[in-house]
């Protein structure tokens, strides 16, 4: 079959859903990842065929899309920060915004004259810390994650990168009364989280492919209280944190004065409340004093 048919039936079945830009993407970037064909491959091949094997997963491909399974699940990888991050359903798909916030930090490392201690609380795919430990030299970075399945992946991640994050199984809501963890006892340099934070009430505003995919323990909280997760890393790292170390939260975009007053309430000083790309209140800093 003509791969340029196979497009057209990608925007016949598909525009409706997702629009033709995005339906463009999907097409390109699983025929680089199932037949390593660049994106300007029908511009110089136009009447490129593939065989009945090619059709058959390309097809598989785009029955999954119709039923809105995010692409990053279909082809099993998510690219973020210059890294290809494997994912699937029990763990969130690494968003632009929380790129943004790891290059703000490390940003704000570029004249760090120590080997730091950082840890990152509900660490998912391990795509923060990983992200970390490779562009920082001889930084002892450290994930932990409540989900099993969870901290699977995070460590096939890290091994896969060649990274040298220690990931750990714990609770961010008990931290404090935990012993199990070791790692835990020691005095951190940077804290950075990015914990579920989306209310019950937001849910309407979420595509099917986020709200049937990913996993509810990492999105969402309770109406009544937005912001548990957000008090229990606080209070972590009002005592884990060394003299002027920072906290790096992504945050829910309607709570962010809320957010920033936690931070102050909790003794921290320099709160900084920054934008995304979209404009929107998405990360805050917060220096221990």
């Amino acid at each position: 079959m003509l791969l340029k048919e196979i497009k057209n039936i990608f925007h016949l079945e598909l525009d409706a859903i997702y629009g033709k830009e995005e339906v463009d993407s999907f097409f390109y970037l699983l025929i680089e990842h199932y037949f390593d064909l660049e994106r300007f491959v029908l511009a110089i091949q136009p009447e490129l065929v593939i065989d009945k094997e090619q059709e058959t997963v390309i097809f598989q491909a785009l029955s999954e899309l119709k039923l809105e399974k995010p692409i990053q699940h279909i082809i099993g990888t998510a690219y973020f920060m210059d890294l290809d991050i494997k994912v699937n359903e029990h763990v969130l798909i690494p968003r632009p915004e929380t790129e943004e916030l790891v290059r703000w930090i490390l940003d704000d490392l570029k004249t760090a004259a120590k080997a730091l201690a950082i840890l990152d609380m509900g660490t998912g795919s391990g795509c923060i810390p990983i992200s970390l430990d490779k562009n920082l030299t001889d930084a002892k970075v450290f994930g932990l994650d409540i989900s099993t399945d969870a901290l699977k992946v995070a460590v096939e991640n890290n091994e896969l990168l060649s990274a040298g994050v220690k990931f750990f199984k714990a609770d961010m809501l008990s931290l404090n009364t935990e012993t199990s963890a070791i790692e835990l006892h020691q005095k951190f340099d940077i804290i950075i989280s990015n914990p579920p934070y989306v209310r019950e009430l937001e849910k309407a505003e979420m595509h099917n492919n986020v709200i049937d995919h990913e996993p509810s323990l990492a999105l969402f909280v309770p109406d009544e209280d937005p912001l548990k997760f957000y008090s229990a890393v606080v209070n972590f790292a009002a005592e884990h944190l060394n003299e002027n170390g920072c906290l790096y939260l992504e945050i829910n975009q309607y709570l962010g004065e809320e957010t920033k007053q936690l931070l102050e309430e909790s003794n921290f000083k320099t709160i900084e409340l920054r934008k995304d790309m979209f404009d929107n209140d998405r990360m805050i800093k917060g220096i221990r004093k």
